[in-house]
């Protein structure tokens, strides 16, 4: 008989007796967060022994590529399984085009990377907001993002990456038919193993104004609403994970994580594959922000933010506390 059924015979449900005793409590537990779940985003920047705090971030640093190593082996120390690179370039420009030089800033992190031999997994973002000189996610005609031009210098940076030694290229771009254009560029290159991740359903979110500091990529005129999707809309995620699929998506992601986790656990029952969410600046700053005066209790309230993730349906969680949440984990 279901529990349910029970309404004033005896013997009543108490539904408090597993949660008695810490053991009860984690005999029962119907979800777990594991360090194996995570990835930690990491800034790489040019120069040598850099390694400067981010202020929107605090705990973060841009790292010079000898640091990012180091920071790499404490990770993997740690039980960490994997980073995202963003890269900070010596100079920008309209095409972003050190984005998909050989000499670029996360083409040497990579190269450097592989060759520490660390056992982490290097995760390259793909977008080219970070290398232009307006800031802007792609080529900028009279003002608008050029999808198809855009899609071209995409796929040559995954390209770059995959020769670098990424073991994953994670499109951020949100670009039409860019998973499908990257999907054949790196096919055509020898890389068909190497797996696409791609940022399937991003908004056009409040929450990433500390990573535009950290990567120095606001927009110097307008905003990226014409390409990320509207706070609004939950069902178009779902087409728009469709559709990468579709073209050759091997993990999708959820970005940002703590605002949308109905549209998360919406792609969780839809979909049964590999399923990230990114833990974004701004979810992460907060927490900081309200943890340093006393609001909050910052370790608590970042597990809980994490479980959350986890049990709306995340397979994998890019976020801030990688690191430190890591040695509390199983």
């Amino acid at each position: 008989m279901d529990p349910a059924d029970f309404t004033g015979a005896s013997p009543r449900p108490r539904l408090r007796r597993l949660r008695a005793l810490p053991r009860l409590r984690d005999l029962v537990r119907e979800t777990r967060l594991h360090r194996d779940d995570l990835i930690q985003p990491l800034f790489v920047c040019p120069g040598a022994g850099v390694r400067m705090e981010i202020g929107a971030l605090p705990g973060q640093y841009r790292l010079s590529v000898d640091q990012a190593v180091e920071e790499c082996r404490a990770l993997a120390d740690l039980g960490v399984p994997g980073v995202i690179l963003f890269g900070i370039p010596e100079r920008k420009d309209p095409q972003g085009s050190e984005a998909y030089a050989a000499d670029g800033i996360v083409a040497r992190a990579l190269r450097a990377l592989a060759a520490a031999d660390t056992g982490v997994l290097l995760v390259a973002d793909v977008c080219l907001c970070e290398y232009t000189d307006h800031g802007h996610c792609g080529v900028v005609d009279k003002g608008k993002v050029v999808n198809d031009a855009t899609v071209e210098l995409l796929a040559r940076a995954a390209v770059t990456y995959a020769a670098a030694g990424a073991h994953i290229v994670a499109p951020s771009d949100m670009m039409d038919g860019r998973v499908r254009r990257l999907r054949e560029a790196l096919d055509a290159a020898g890389y068909e193993d190497l797996p696409i991740m791609s940022y399937a359903a991003k908004y056009a979110s409040a929450f990433y104004g500390p990573f535009r500091e950290a990567a120095g990529s606001v927009p110097r005129f307008g905003d990226r609403r014409t390409h990320q999707m509207d706070p609004g809309n939950a069902r178009e995620a779902l087409r728009e994970i469709r559709q990468d699929l579709a073209e050759g998506a091997d993990i999708v992601m959820v970005k940002p994580a703590l605002a949308y986790l109905d549209v998360l656990r919406a792609a969780r029952a839809a979909f049964d594959v590999p399923l990230a969410a990114y833990n974004v600046s701004g979810e992460y700053a907060m927490v900081r922000a309200a943890a340093e005066r006393g609001w909050i209790d910052g370790a608590r309230v970042r597990d809980e933010i994490l479980l959350s993730i986890k049990r709306a349906g995340a397979d994998i969680i890019i976020t801030y506390f990688a690191k430190e949440v890591a040695a509390t984990l199983p």
